[in-house]
């Protein structure tokens, strides 16, 4: 070898092979399927806060959390937390929910019904799984099981 030579090293020709990206086309296209089935509920919550009162009918598509008034009727896609303050009068369907503060009226959850030491339920429970903490207030019926009520059948 030339002592002024350079020594260049090949050009890196190796490329990947057709079955490996297809393989990683394929496992790509399996994760963006599903992340779109993914539910967002959890991601993003509503709130009605303290000192807030709402009268009506209040569809969530995510969780939503009630520290103020609701008198109404509440269809939730996801989780229902009503804290220490709030109160709730009239009909609630969801997918989960946890009740602090006061609720009056008929509540179908298609999972589970926590609640809490510091709850007061007077109404019809309609779930699937119910967790009563001990000073829990309930006053009512409770129906358990498979017992899936339509979303209109839930009326005052």
């Amino acid at each position: 070898m030339h002592p002024h030579k350079k020594v260049v090293a090949p050009a890196c020709t190796h490329r990947p092979t057709k079955w490996l990206n297809n393989i990683t086309n394929q496992l790509f296209q399996r994760y963006m399927a599903n992340q779109a089935q993914q539910p967002q509920v959890g991601n993003l919550y509503n709130a009605l806060t303290a000192g807030s009162k709402i009268i009506g009918t209040v569809i969530a598509d995510s969780d939503i959390r009630i520290d103020g008034t609701l008198e109404g009727e509440l269809q939730c896609s996801g989780k229902v937390v009503i804290g220490e303050q709030g109160l709730l009068k009239g009909n609630v369907v969801c997918q989960n929910a946890e009740i602090m503060g006061k609720l009056d009226g008929k509540i179908n959850v298609k999972q589970s019904l926590a609640l809490r030491s510091t709850s007061n339920l007077k109404g019809d429970v309609f779930t699937q799984t119910l967790i009563v903490e001990p000073n829990a207030i309930f006053n009512g019926t409770c129906s358990m099981g498979n017992n899936e009520v339509k979303t209109a059948e839930v009326k005052k």
